[in-house]
């Protein structure tokens, strides 16, 4: 018996499993001349990213070099309440991602902000976006005729070990940053001015690291050390968006929701001990890419076209490698597009003294079942599953953006 077919038998280890993307994107390069992150290149100023806009601007901006997920419980009891929960985030997040200096207070009472960062949040790339979970159309604020078609409590899919709580909420915020001290000093304040109305579910935060990348190049590499990224939507083309990220008018949706986007958020623990044990060559087999480069196998460059169709066999590219499954480039793929948003974590260890380390993996689609749940399926069974294990997660609706002055998040939503 083979070593890949000896982990599938059990006989080596039990519970083993994924069910997401990880190594590769689904999406079709489209570089631009912009450079598109930034931290290692010191050429790359840290800057505001402004609130206001058609669209969370969260979704669309560069892969944040730090990242963090953190999902909440309600406890408002009414639309009311819910409603004033929703304009006080949004007035936070847009002081945070704005920069606007924070008022002074007399000391007898406690500051406005944590400090951490100053008297005013400096220009550091942050971005905050706000989503709404499956659970919050539910009796609760009368909002169940106003509930996205697609939007269900994340299932059990095939090899998924999901932890209860590490999975769903009524509302989903992912902040990013170009350091770990600027998101958990968004989310401080973001928690700090809804203490009364929202419970800490769970989170997850990580980094990725960033580069400048030539155009159509990833940037960041996951931490199994393959470029991820590479064939990912170029957010900055608008018709790309239009068409595979952004809820539109004739979709069928609710009327409020045109302009927001379905989110996948999926926890993926990456067995890196295994993985390390692996030769090069199968663990490029496994992906479809060559380690250091990037580029598609037989290629020299990350940016080199894939052309399955003139490997129908596998040949160079095995059947069952994870960029093949994941984008197969064949008429009527490219419906099932997704916009990639996600980053590395590291947590400790387990009481087996195994490192827990993976992804948070994040994407942004105008339909869950066309977009990530039709990606999910191709890849059911293919041999990355020996090495990755989601653990939790859940479905959300990124909240179309803000556009005047004095609206906020979730206006639309909450409109008598």
């Amino acid at each position: 018996m083979d070593r890949r077919n000896f982990l599938r038998s059990g006989l080596a280890t039990a519970g083993l499993g994924a069910a997401a993307l990880a190594g590769c994107t689904t999406g079709e390069s489209a570089g631009t001349d912009e450079p598109t992150t930034a931290g290692a290149d010191t050429n790359v100023v840290p800057r505001y990213v402004a609130f206001a806009g058609d669209h969370q601007a969260g979704i669309t901006n560069h892969p944040p070099a730090a990242g963090l997920a953190a999902a909440f419980s309600v406890v408002d009891t009414d639309r009311e309440s819910l409603a004033d929960t929703l304009q006080d985030l949004s007035a936070e997040i847009r002081r945070l991602m704005d920069g606007e200096p924070f008022e002074q207070r007399d000391p007898v009472f406690p500051p406005v902000h944590t400090g951490t960062l100053g008297d005013a949040p400096p220009p550091t790339d942050l971005t905050v976006v706000l989503s709404v979970g499956a659970s919050l159309f539910d009796e609760r604020f009368g909002l169940a005729d106003r509930r996205p078609r697609e939007l269900v409590r994340m299932p059990f899919m095939a090899n998924d070990r999901l932890d209860p709580a590490l999975s769903h909420g009524d509302l989903l915020v992912n902040i990013g940053g170009d350091t770990p001290d600027v998101t958990i000093f968004a989310l401080r304040q973001l928690m700090r001015r809804t203490r009364g109305s929202l419970v800490l579910q769970w989170m997850v935060e990580g980094f990725n690291r960033r580069d400048q990348p030539k155009p159509g190049e990833a940037g960041v590499r996951n931490l199994m050390g393959f470029k991820d990224g590479t064939a990912n939507l170029d957010a900055t083309e608008d018709d790309q968006m239009v068409e595979h990220v952004w809820v539109r008018g004739r979709d069928g949706e609710p009327e409020w929701a045109v302009g927001g986007s379905y989110e996948a958020v999926r926890i993926i623990r990456m067995l890196v001990e295994r993985w390390d044990r692996v030769s090069l060559r199968e663990q490029e087999q496994i992906i479809g890419r060559h380690k250091e480069s990037g580029a598609p196998l037989g290629a020299s460059l990350e940016t080199d076209p894939v052309d399955f169709s003139a490997d129908p066999d596998g040949d160079i590219t095995p059947l069952d490698a994870h960029i093949r499954l994941a984008n197969p480039r064949t008429p009527g793929a490219d419906e099932n597009l997704i916009l990639r948003r996600g980053f590395s974590y590291s947590r400790g260890f387990d009481g087996a003294g195994q490192l827990d380390q993976g992804l948070c993996f994040v994407s942004y689609q105008r339909s869950l079942e066309k977009g990530f749940i039709a990606v999910q399926e191709r890849l059911d069974g293919e041999p990355l599953e020996e090495y990755i294990l989601p653990v939790g997660g859940g479905f959300f609706f990124a909240l179309p953006g803000v556009t005047t002055p004095d609206g906020w998040l979730g206006q639309t939503l909450l409109a008598p």
